[in-house]
């Protein structure tokens, strides 16, 4: 048995390129179901764990799927706005706490959420490198978003304008970054944070004016730099010089929000709350994330059941694949094994020295898929986590 090992390992080596391709093959085979399986599973326990995190999301009229992938996910689909007073509105309930988010506004690609610090506690985000939010016009990164954009506290980072060609709409802001949050795992980790005032200084609900030469006024060589009245200049950045002078215009009850995230004090108050937004001549209403996002797994469990009938199908061509290549090599090594029979190899020698080789070989094979699949399921989490940020962008 020793001599039978010793020749099978010899024609391995000989025949290097060739059984690491096998190996590679069979390995994928076996390991890239259990990958994709986890995979999937992983995507919906953090879909879920998220979506049953958060107890009622309130907003605007409409999709409830598009209400809570932008309130939960950061998604681009972001739903039609409401405004402050329905945050308002859950507060003066006396049933729930209200955490209102700004969405929509994007820097470098990535999502820029205006909320307040509620937020920071309710998520149970804190911050790893500098402090949180402050003063208007601060930004807070999350993890990837930092490591995404190199930047750290103390760092200006611009928010990407709405419409290049819509003057009239709202103007990029020169952030200062703060502080990163420390890594969550979840959507939090992709995302721009700042404070709510400063999310409608991006839409133009608020501004500031600058120190300029009124039009009436009789312009030196130092000033004629710049002609303007004063109450249309509106800043692009937020000094120490200029802070004072934002204000905005209005009643804080019309500002516009995208969602409020509702807190209810118990189950009772959390009922209560549901039946008020039940009228039909209500412009907002209410979702509970959980059944949402159940139910948008039920569709997606079709895909899965398609996903897995396409990856059976393509490992058996592959087994057949790898099947007809053993027969060919077989068939290769038919001189090979009769030379061995006429030097007094019996049958069964040769069948067994067959055997051996195909049995290293599948064991090979059998401890790679392990690894792969030791792989998959340690990369599984973070890989779910790029997955939703990569079908919310």
């Amino acid at each position: 048995m020793i001599d039978t090992l010793r020749l099978a390992l010899a024609y391995i080596r000989f025949h290097a390129v060739k059984s690491a391709v096998l190996v590679v093959t069979l390995a994928a085979i076996l390991a890239v179901p259990f990958g994709v399986s986890r995979l999937m599973t992983a995507a919906e326990e953090s879909l879920l764990a998220r979506a049953e995190a958060t107890p009622f999301l309130i907003g605007a009229r409409g999709s409830r799927l598009d209400l809570a992938m932008s309130a939960l996910y950061f998604s681009d689909d972001v739903p039609e706005p409401t405004t402050m007073a329905a945050a308002d509105a859950v507060w003066n309930s006396d049933l729930a706490a209200a955490i209102p988010l700004h969405l929509g506004f994007s820097a470098r690609g990535l999502p820029i959420v205006g909320t307040t610090l509620d937020y920071f506690d309710f998520r149970d985000l804190g911050v790893a490198r500098g402090r949180g939010l402050a003063l208007l016009g601060e930004a807070v990164l999350g993890a990837d978003a930092a490591q995404r954009l190199g930047l750290g506290p103390g760092s200006r980072l611009v928010s990407s304008p709405d419409n290049l060609f819509d003057l009239s709409g709202a103007y990029p802001l020169a952030m200062t970054v703060v502080g990163v949050l420390a890594p969550s795992g979840t959507a939090d980790d992709r995302a721009v944070f700042v404070d709510l005032k400063t999310a409608w200084v991006i839409a133009g609900v608020g501004h500031g004016h600058d120190d300029v030469v009124p039009a009436t006024a009789e312009l030196t060589a130092a000033d004629a730099t710049l002609l303007a009245d004063p109450a249309i200049v509106e800043f692009t950045e937020i000094t120490p010089d200029n802070i004072d002078s934002f204000h905005f215009h209005g009643e804080p009850g019309s500002f516009p929000i995208s969602a409020v995230i509702a807190l209810p004090y118990d189950a009772r108050a959390g009922a209560i709350l549901q039946g008020r937004y039940l009228e039909p001549d209500r412009n907002d209403q209410i979702a509970v994330p959980r059944e949402v996002i159940a139910g948008l797994l039920a569709q997606l469990l079709r895909i899965k059941s398609l996903i897995d009938a396409v990856v059976v199908t393509v490992g058996a061509a592959a087994l057949l694949a790898v099947g007809l290549a053993v027969y060919l090599s077989l068939q290769l090594r038919r001189p090979e094994m009769a030379t061995a029979f006429k030097l007094g190899g019996r049958r069964a020698l040769i069948a067994r020295l067959v055997a051996v080789e195909s049995g290293l070989l599948l064991g090979a094979a059998i401890a790679l898929a392990a690894a792969m699949a030791a792989g998959f399921e340690y990369i599984a989490a973070d890989a779910a986590v790029w997955l939703i940020a990569q079908a919310a962008a």
